[in-house]
């Protein structure tokens, strides 16, 4: 009997018989599932990273492609990251102090940064591939056979292969990251948004550009979305905001790594 008692004083502390969780080591089952998550996580961006070093120890000389406007452009690409890590904090702040207006605002300020990354991300890409730095999966472009860049392709091909497997991996994780974030912050009004950019991303984007075929990510993203919010609908908490937030400052983290190895380290002087 005093066990029951005890069981139901904590249920009633937190909300409810049907809400009360039992901590794992101090943290409840969703946080422990995203850190188990980023663990496994974080051994595939460790395999690529080492790639990419390794490919870059071992191969002499290893190209060093990027100018000013590149450099650049990843410094706005890294300063949008870093702003969007503040956002994720004040979100879990005003979660936590159950101010919903602002917990919803500060994650949309998060989506919009995150959103300007896999732009400007997309527009480097872009222009990279324009000018000869490509694939053999990537469609042909004008500057595909002469240039600089279009001599590291044939030459060196480990150079583009280890830059666009490592940089989309992560950009992927960043789009995934905006969706994950939308849906915690809008629930089922996300979905028509975000079945309004795939629409108009497949039909503005051309075919002969690469995210033609990436812009199917977002419809991928809209079918799990809609499971998830038509199965299990829910008013998602401060927990879930944190959890959340812990995906989000992984991403981030990883970035971190990413920006000097790819691109400081491979500037040309």
């Amino acid at each position: 009997m005093a066990d029951v008692a005890l069981q139901h004083n904590a249920a009633a502390a937190h909300g409810g018989a049907g809400e009360y969780e039992a901590p794992l080591f101090g943290a409840y089952s969703k946080k422990v599932g995203m850190w188990l998550f980023l663990a496994s996580d974080s051994l595939t961006f460790g395999a690529l990273l080492f790639a990419f070093s390794y490919n870059r120890i071992y191969t002499i000389p290893w190209p060093t492609p990027f100018h000013v406007a590149s450099i650049i452009n990843a410094t706005i690409m890294t300063a949008c990251l870093l702003s969007s890590s503040l956002t994720m904090v004040l979100a879990v702040f005003a979660a936590q102090r159950h101010d919903r207006a602002w917990t919803r605002n500060w994650l949309l300020a998060t989506m919009a940064f995150g959103t300007a990354f896999i732009v400007l991300h997309g527009m480097e890409w872009s222009k990279l591939i324009s000018e000869g730095l490509t694939l053999p999966g990537f469609p042909a472009s004008v500057g595909a056979g002469k240039g600089e860049l279009a001599d590291i392709s044939k030459n060196v091909p480990q150079f583009p292969q280890a830059f666009f497997g490592l940089t989309a991996m992560h950009m992927l994780h960043v789009t995934i990251g905006v969706i994950y974030l939308g849906v915690v912050a809008l629930r089922k009004w996300f979905l028509p948004i975000l079945a309004a950019i795939y629409v108009a991303g497949y039909f503005l984007i051309p075919s002969d550009n690469v995210f033609h075929y990436g812009i199917h990510v977002l419809l991928i993203g809209l079918i799990v979305a809609s499971v998830i919010l038509f199965l299990k609908p829910k008013d998602y908490d401060a927990h879930d905001v944190e959890v959340s937030g812990l995906y989000w400052h992984f991403v981030d983290l990883v970035w971190m790594f990413i920006f000097p190895l790819v691109y400081l380290m491979s500037t040309k002087v």
